[in-house]
């Protein structure tokens, strides 16, 4: 059982930056990919970013590459997503997700989530 844990989320305003974490409970954060979706209100929760175990493979949704950055510390059991140049459209309901499967990374089902985290840009 893995309990997933988001922060860092908060008000800011566009072209500024915020940096999410996700603490993981458990021994077994290595075997795990992460990911970051976010939801929009009345969307669809949508990927964001993936990690692989190591962090040797990272991909992005096509809107926020060049701008958003995952990492995790596999030492913290944890995951981060670096958030720059924020736009009025990045604001979201943002959620860490662990799964042990890399492929089709940016579907869901996932195996754990978090409780997500707000953020919210203002123009």
């Amino acid at each position: 059982q893995v309990q997933l844990v988001e922060s860092g989320g908060g008000l800011v305003q566009a072209g500024g930056s915020l940096r999410l974490s996700c603490a993981a409970s458990g021994r077994t954060f290595s075997s795990y990919v992460m990911s970051w979706f976010r939801q929009a209100p009345g969307k669809e929760r949508d990927f964001v970013a993936v990690i692989s175990w190591n962090g040797g493979r990272t991909y992005y949704a096509d809107s926020v590459k060049g701008r958003f950055t995952i990492s995790r510390d596999n030492a913290k059991n944890s995951a981060y997503l670096q958030m720059n140049s924020l736009k009025p459209e990045d604001t979201a309901v943002y959620y860490c997700a662990a799964r042990t499967a890399f492929s089709g990374f940016a579907k869901e089902p996932y195996d754990y989530w978090g409780q997500g985290t707000q953020v919210t840009v203002s123009s």
